[in-house]
């Protein structure tokens, strides 16, 4: 698997070939296979994967708090919302996903170990990311190929697919 440092670069440098097998793919795969692929490729990936080792997912997004974890998130953090909100949060929510972003990039939360703030509580969002053992993988195929530049596992994943079914980036499509 590529290093954390080095997978933007590979990303960039396979983005058209990423581009071609993202049409092949919906040109020729069968959505429910894809998602089977997906999730077993994740299950086995990520079981041998220490995420506190990268963190660039943390690195290169702000956090997505969800409105209705303010308050718990705040007394975990023995602070009052207020005092969280103004400490963590940006001034305006994201009324589409009822949530508030954190201030920074990197992320807020991200400490010098690779862990969370927020620990165990911290928000689905940052827990299912790459998202890539959730269904409906051929209707997100496009943000997936923004991931593989940011998850070393994402980026595996991809090249395993690829492998997978054979698409030789030359003749196919």
């Amino acid at each position: 698997m590529l290093s954390p440092r080095k997978i933007s670069f590979y990303a960039k440098k396979n983005e058209r070939i990423n581009y071609r097998f993202r049409t092949w793919l919906k040109l020729h795969t069968d959505p429910d296979e894809l998602d089977e692929k997906f999730y077993r490729l994740h299950q086995e990936l990520f079981s041998a994967y220490d995420c506190s080792r990268c963190r660039n997912c943390c690195k290169q997004y702000c956090g997505l708090i969800p409105a209705g974890e303010v308050e718990r998130d705040a007394a975990a953090l023995s602070l009052s919302e207020d005092e969280f909100r103004k400490k963590y949060l940006q001034e305006t929510m994201d009324m589409e996903e009822q949530a508030y972003h954190t201030k920074n990039i990197p992320c807020d939360f991200l400490q010098t170990d690779g862990s969370c703030l927020l620990g165990d509580m911290k928000p689905d969002s940052c827990k299912q990311y790459p998202y890539t053992d959730q269904p409906d993988r051929m209707g997100s195929l496009l943000s997936f190929l923004d991931t593989v530049s940011v998850c070393p596992v994402a980026y595996e994943i991809l090249e395993r697919l690829k492998q997978e079914y054979g698409f030789d980036s030359y003749t196919s499509v």
